[in-house]
């Protein structure tokens, strides 16, 4: 487990200063990491190991912390959060260091955020690695309004629900502003319709552990995309999906097979 992050720098971008980090051979392909809910860049990419295996791969590798996680300004407004705004975030930040076009990969509610950029941006996007979520994206992921709850309750103790009980220690865990991430939940879960997720045309590997409750089928997802592939993480849950040895050789295989295409 790596965890050493890069140095982070910030910009500002629709009054908020988002933190990211840029790490890596400048020459080689730029890839940005846009993590999950309650998480961070440092949590979601430096620790398990993917940004050590994405630069010793040759790439150049770039992670924001999204609104109300980690470095990054935390409103407690929840109209800010919509994943059109989030996505916003990611396309500016590749304003701010110049690149045009790059490699995506989001896990869980970064790879909603990654769908919604390569929708909205689709001239920034070369391919799509969405970890984490399935055909959730498009019907759902159940109920989370509990997860706001816990988040906001006064103590874990008082915290029932089995999800919110993992939500709020692991937002503990990570000693993350909980307003911030209670407003977050409320609205960045927006569903793209099956007509907007089949107009995302870039090949794009959708990773969903088998043991995963949260994500959905990443094969029903793959289906209606036009260049999509499935991969099944075995055995892993929604948590321990993140760093898994089968997902990063899958997806530094398929990031291999783009760059040749």
């Amino acid at each position: 487990m790596d965890l050493n992050p890069p140095p982070f720098s910030s910009f500002s971008h629709e009054g908020l200063s988002i933190a990211y980090f840029d790490e890596g051979d400048r020459a080689g392909d730029p890839i940005l990491l846009i993590h999950g809910f309650a998480s961070s860049a440092r949590v979601n990419w430096v620790a398990p190991g993917w940004v050590k295996t994405l630069g010793e791969a040759g790439y150049r590798v770039i992670a924001l912390d999204n609104r109300g996680h980690g470095a990054s300004d935390k409103p407690h407004d929840p109209a800010v959060y919509h994943p059109p705004a989030m996505a916003g975030d990611a396309a500016a930040l590749l304003d701010h260091l110049g690149i045009a076009r790059t490699h995506v990969m989001g896990y869980s509610m970064g790879a909603r955020v990654s769908a919604f950029l390569a929708l909205g941006h689709p001239q920034r996007v070369r391919s799509l690695i969405l970890g984490g979520l399935g055909i959730g994206m498009v019907t759902g992921v159940g109920d989370w309004d509990p997860i706001a709850e816990a988040l906001t309750a006064p103590s874990l103790d008082m915290v029932t629900h089995e999800r919110g009980r993992m939500f709020r220690a692991f937002a503990e865990q990570t000693r993350s502003d909980r307003k911030a991430l209670a407003a977050c939940i409320s609205t960045s879960r927006d569903l793209l319709s099956a007509d907007e997720v089949g107009r995302i045309a870039v090949p794009t590997l959708i990773a969903v552990g088998t043991k995963d409750d949260i994500a959905g089928s990443a094969q029903e997802l793959a289906a209606l995309m036009p260049h999509a592939t499935a991969l099944d993480i075995p055995g892993r849950d929604h948590m321990l999906a993140v760093g898994d040895r089968v997902f990063k050789k899958a997806a530094l295989e398929f990031l291999a097979k783009v760059g040749q295409a």
